[in-house]
């Protein structure tokens, strides 16, 4: 076998596991979409009263946090810290 030919096998090889680590990093995703798209239903079904386990409570009561924090005003965000505001026609403070 020539040189040229080992190249073209190793390039071969190597187009080959490209390929399916392409294809592997995709399968994940899609199961990552799939785990996300079962907790949004499961999430729903829990809000509904259809749904009920103690395992699924830790999860359920940080997402209605993290969905209340969403749903906050930005002002109300920013005024709910002991800082005063700033004034945005002012530049940033420098640290001390």
């Amino acid at each position: 076998m020539g040189l040229l030919d080992k190249a073209k096998q190793a390039a071969e090889q190597a187009a080959t596991k490209a390929k399916e680590g392409v294809e592997d990093v995709q399968q994940k995703r899609e199961l990552s979409q799939a785990y996300g798209e079962l907790g949004k239903t499961a999430f729903a079904l829990i809000e509904s009263g259809e749904l009920s386990h103690s395992g699924l409570d830790a999860g359920a009561a940080k997402i209605r946090e993290l969905n209340a924090k969403i749903a906050e005003p930005p002002s109300a965000a920013a005024s709910s810290g002991d800082s005063p505001a700033a004034d945005p026609s002012q530049p940033p403070a420098m640290p001390n």
